[in-house]
């Protein structure tokens, strides 16, 4: 069996990296004990790998020798932490043996349950390396949460972390995508989560930090990530803590004049909630997974589009694994005690109250919406046509699926909302009392000129060269299509 697909235990990693002549560094650790480094002193032969530990718990220690950092749990003081020991060990030892060691300092500031169970257990751990004797370093940094109940198993989790991430980054640096499925080597999703990781420094100029995110939610390391829209990785507790939140999911491909007139509308009518009103809001773009395979394929180029051009109007964007909305809201609510909204059509507000996707929960449907609005989460719905909204009652799809129809006056005028939407008979009592309550409002002041607009007919026109598409999306959105050729456009020839 080759190394590939062979499972290797914690110990037989760290013993790898400890008989390797030419990897020798610092670990440093705050938190938790030193685990890591406890496990390459147990798997012997650690002298040929281990300069030095250190483990500063004391605020005081700790800040004279790394400096002050808004938080001591946080990535800017794991920043700090590698800085410092990285321009130590290459100060120090650089002249002795640069020329034959790969140096690494391996850090990370983590904070297991307390006696209580009241805290979040969570940490950042990284790896700053040379990939060769003398060269520039390389850095991979990622944020893990802890799942045990027992501050114990969660010190015995962060050592396997902290030794996949140390051996992956000298056996995987070449191999990102196997990278990211060994950090969870000897470990599974019930007990660890890593929801952030980033790649940076020459051993990663190919490497796309979005991609490998995406990773982490496909191999089940997480269920979700997050990117600003200048395409950086984000850490969402970082982004959602505390603050009220407004989501719209779509599928983007691309995003229209709708998507951002929903936005747009639903933002202003959320922020003059009286909960929220004052407050710092985030809002968020959101793509299920399943909107990005395609027959169970992952498209790179197509989710790396739709994700620039969301960024390319200034939007941040979440990728999930959340296909019901129940578990999406769930989701917010480990950051958040603040109000959640969430904008939709009216065609997906019919799809929540379709029963078959409550089958597996015990108390069905009354058991998604009991999660769904609890904790004050309230859904924004944005109108339909009448003449779409019969189409996809009737088949499960829009007007655009099966190109324009013949369109009667009085159906062109009669809008479907919140108000008139039809569910099931036996769900209307349900649903009155959603609307009575508020937990579901009609958006107001949209635009009713584009309310015919649908992203797949928008692709279908740009793949047929037809150039109306320009007028069904934003202008920087058109720009970046046409320069990047993407979703299949192709440029007009030149005239002759």
């Amino acid at each position: 069996m080759s190394e590939q697909k062979e499972l290797l235990t914690t110990n037989r990693k760290a013993l790898t990296i400890n008989l390797a002549d030419r990897i020798y560094g610092t670990f440093a650790e705050i938190g938790a004990g030193q685990e890591v480094a406890r496990v390459f002193f147990q798997a012997g032969g650690a002298s040929g790998t281990i300069a030095k530990t250190i483990s500063a718990y004391d605020m005081t220690f700790s800040d004279a020798i790394y400096g002050k950092a808004p938080r001591y749990v946080s990535r800017e003081r794991l920043a700090l932490m590698l800085d410092h020991e990285y321009e130590l060990l290459i100060e120090r030892l650089a002249a002795q043996r640069g020329d034959r060691t790969t140096f690494f300092v391996f850090a990370d500031t983590v904070a297991t349950r307390n006696f209580k169970g009241t805290n979040e257990s969570h940490g950042w751990m990284g790896i700053r390396f040379q990939s060769e004797p003398g060269g520039p370093p390389s850095d991979i940094v990622l944020h893990v949460r802890m799942w045990d109940k027992d501050a114990l198993l969660q010190q015995q989790a962060l050592g396997i972390v902290g030794t996949n991430l140390i051996y992956g980054a000298y056996h995987y640096r070449n191999e990102p995508g196997q990278f990211v499925e060994s950090l969870l080597d000897n470990l599974t999703p019930e007990r660890v989560e890593v929801d952030m990781l980033k790649f940076s420094g020459p051993a990663f100029e190919d490497v796309d930090n979005r991609l490998m995110s995406l990773h982490l939610v496909r191999h089940g390391l997480t269920n979700a990530v997050m990117f600003s829209p200048g395409g950086d990785v984000l850490q969402p507790s970082e982004i959602l803590y505390k603050k009220p939140v407004l989501v719209e999911r779509g599928s983007f491909r691309p995003v229209t004049h709708v998507n951002v007139d929903m936005l747009n509308c639903a933002t202003a009518q959320f922020v003059q909630e009286p909960a929220v009103k004052g407050k710092d809001v985030v809002v968020l773009m959101e793509i299920t997974m399943n909107n990005l395979l395609m027959d169970g394929v992952l498209d790179a180029q197509d989710f790396l589009s739709r994700v620039d051009l969301l960024g390319d109007i200034g939007l941040t964007v979440l990728i999930s694994n959340y296909p019901e909305y129940f578990r999406l809201t769930s989701y917010f609510r480990r950051y958040t005690s603040e109000m959640i909204g969430v904008a939709m059509g009216v065609n997906n507000l019919v799809e929540i109250f379709n029963e078959k996707y409550y089958e597996s929960l015990p108390g069905g449907i009354l058991e998604s919406f009991g999660r769904l609005f609890r904790n004050s989460v309230r859904l924004y719905i944005y109108p339909m046509r009448q003449e779409a909204y019969d189409r996809y009652v009737a088949t499960g799809q829009t007007v655009a699926d099966h190109g324009a129809a013949p369109v009667h006056a009085f159906a062109a005028n009669v809008l479907i909302n919140a108000k008139n939407v039809q569910v099931s008979e036996h769900l209307q009592n349900l649903y009155a009392h959603l609307l009575e309550n508020h937990y579901l409002e009609s958006i107001v002041g949209f635009d009713r000129d584009i309310l015919g607009v649908f992203s797949r007919d928008v692709l279908q026109r740009i793949k047929a060269g037809d150039t109306t598409w320009e007028k069904m999306v934003p202008a920087p959105v058109v720009a970046a299509i046409k320069k990047r050729g993407l979703f299949g456009y192709v440029a007009p020839a030149a005239a002759k």
